[in-house]
């Protein structure tokens, strides 16, 4: 009777205890679960926070692709090669798109490990110390540093492309001493214009493997070098051949400055600087007849070369004593070096030292890809052709004004040097009304986006055209209406304006092609340029070669209303994408849909 007592009692005390021990396991999983919530509360409450670096030299944790906030400050550098985005995400001062992106998205398919490195490589990847570090250029450098910065790359852009045109002036004295014909002496200005559209494609992808002061002082010394053959030649071939190279030199200031202006200003105070700079490009061609003229009305054709060595000394001077590197991708592999030094850890590394590109393989796409948009997308290739028949006009021109006004008008070298004082005011107002354009315009129809449901903010890449729909409007306009006030009995002002007008419409135009560009092809913005670059450059030096025996052949009107006719029938353009360009856009391979 006890033991069967005892029994029961054991086995009751064995039920609560194995009661006792379930409860206490789905106790025990209610709090684990509970937990659980909690912790994916956090971490949801947390991701917001998680944009900046839990480390102080470690990179972000996470980067966000926010659409609209990119669309708002991502835009093309006014001249048309460069390429600027201040993303607040990757505030690294990249100013090249996709040929300078860490990875393109075909590598990333290709070799997925690379863009997953390690968390012990994470832990030592070397980034800026905050918003304050002491060695990132927006931090580092003063205001008025920053300003004497802008002002010397934006006075050597104007020096390249013054040395493109001011050619045009020794026409008068290198023909007959050289004994060679107009049409061989023009190939100078041909050649020149070739190497500035060649060159962006080697230098802009070097410039993201050394960075932008190397590439600045290499190339500008070169643009020296082979500038002085061209002061002593004594045949047209010595002439031509270092025209070319020239150009090809000092390109680097049209595809790598712009970057610059973006590494060393807030995107708050970056309108201002940015738009100085890009005037630099249009109203460096303008100026060369202009003091070309002068040179060459008084003093030998040789002069007009040791006035532009002169001048391009003393910008290599003030780059070497003034221009630091701005490039954050090359400073932070500075940092890198400073901290594995001081520290002894050799795991100290900056993202660009563990990038897996080769040169040549970045070269190659920066030479391939601007093609292929050429070829595969029709609205690249139609505003490409647009922006390129307006600079195969204007740089026409430089040889058709002696025709019209020393023919006409009976004016000398120096009086025709003071007739693209038209284009130079016409080109200063266009690029004066840019802020009117974004803040009347591109706004009104970011906020009608919004009120139609649109993300606050929004953007559409083709509420950058409006520009471009009046320039290419404008500039038939001031086609025609040069072409027939050319007339001896007319008052030479007359033209003048109407030069004016077509100036202002061909910066409109592109201002509107540039930034739309770029933000229609924002994984290659980069190449959209290079492609709009190739053509411009291809018109540019093609168009010299026949304008003056057109206008020899045709008449002035009727050589000027054929080039009217050109800029016309491309002018419906800019209006259908505007209207279609989110349908095109949604078909396309390389567009953002």
């Amino acid at each position: 009777m006890t033991s069967t007592r005892e029994f029961d009692v054991e086995s009751a005390n064995s039920k609560s205890i194995e009661r006792g021990r379930s409860n206490s396991i789905a106790d025990e999983e209610k709090r684990l679960e509970a937990g659980d919530d909690v912790i994916d509360r956090g971490r949801r409450r947390l991701e917001p926070l998680h944009t900046g670096r839990t480390h102080p030299l470690s990179k972000n944790s996470s980067r966000r692709s926010s659409r609209s906030a990119r669309s708002q400050f991502s835009y093309a550098g006014g001249d048309g090669y460069t390429y600027y985005c201040d993303n607040p995400e990757n505030d690294t001062g990249d100013a090249s798109g996709d040929e300078e992106s860490p990875k393109s998205k075909e590598e990333s398919a290709e070799s997925p490990s690379d863009e997953s490195p390690s968390g012990d490589e994470k832990q030592f990847e070397v980034g800026w110390d905050g918003p304050d570090d002491s060695m990132n250029p927006k931090v580092r450098l003063s205001f008025v540093h920053k300003w004497v910065i802008v002002f010397i790359i934006s006075s050597c852009s104007l020096c390249v492309t013054f040395a493109s045109t001011v050619y045009t002036s020794i026409y008068i004295q290198v023909i007959p001493e050289f004994n060679t014909s107009r049409e061989v002496a023009t190939l100078g200005l041909s050649f020149f214009v070739c190497g500035l559209g060649l060159g962006p494609m080697l230098l802009a992808p070097l410039s993201e493997f050394y960075g932008r002061r190397p590439i600045y002082l290499v190339s500008f010394l070169f643009f020296i070098i082979w500038s002085i053959p061209c002061a002593v030649a004594q045949n047209i071939q010595t002439l031509l051949v270092t025209r070319f190279f020239g150009g090809f030199a000092g390109s680097a200031f049209l595809s790598v400055a712009g970057g610059t202006v973006g590494d060393v200003f807030a995107k708050n105070e970056l309108s201002l600087p940015m738009m100085f700079y890009t005037a630099s490009p249009f109203v460096g061609p303008e100026i060369g007849p202009l003091i070309g003229g002068f040179i060459n009305d008084f003093a030998s054709w040789r002069w007009t070369f040791y006035t532009l060595l002169i001048w391009a000394g003393v910008e290599l001077a003030l780059l070497f004593c003034l221009v630091p590197e701005t490039y954050a991708p090359v400073i932070l592999v500075q940092k890198a070096k400073k901290l594995r030094t001081e520290t002894g850890n050799e795991k100290w590394h900056a993202p660009l030292e563990r990038h897996e590109r080769s040169i040549a393989r970045t070269v190659l796409v920066s030479c391939y890809r601007p093609f292929q948009l050429l070829f595969f997308e029709p609205m690249c290739l139609n505003l490409c052709i647009l922006s390129a028949i307006l600079l195969g006009v204007l740089y026409l021109f430089f040889g058709a004004f002696p025709v019209v006004f020393e023919g006409n008008h009976g004016f000398t070298l120096w009086q025709v040097g003071l007739t693209f004082m038209g284009l130079f005011v016409g080109m200063v107002i266009a690029v004066a009304c840019d802020p009117l354009w974004r803040r009347f315009v591109y706004m009104r129809l970011v906020r009608k986006r919004e009120a139609a449901g649109g993300e606050p903010g929004g953007t559409e890449p083709e509420f950058r055209l409006p520009p471009t729909i009046v320039g290419a409007w404008i500039v038939p306009i001031g086609l025609f209406g040069f072409g027939w006030t050319t007339y001896p009995h007319v008052h030479w002002i007359v033209p003048i304006i109407f030069s004016g007008i077509f100036a202002l419409g061909v910066i409109w135009v592109y201002a509107g092609v540039f930034t739309f560009l770029v933000e229609c092809y924002p994984l290659y913005a980069a190449s959209a340029l290079a492609a709009n670059s190739f053509a411009r450059s291809a018109f540019a030096a093609a168009f010299p070669l026949f304008g003056v025996q057109m206008y020899h052949t045709l008449g002035d009107q009727w050589a000027t209303s054929l080039l009217a006719f050109l800029a016309l029938a491309m002018a419906p353009f800019p209006v259908l994408f505007f209207k279609y360009g989110k349908q095109l856009r949604s078909r396309s391979t390389f567009a953002s849909a």
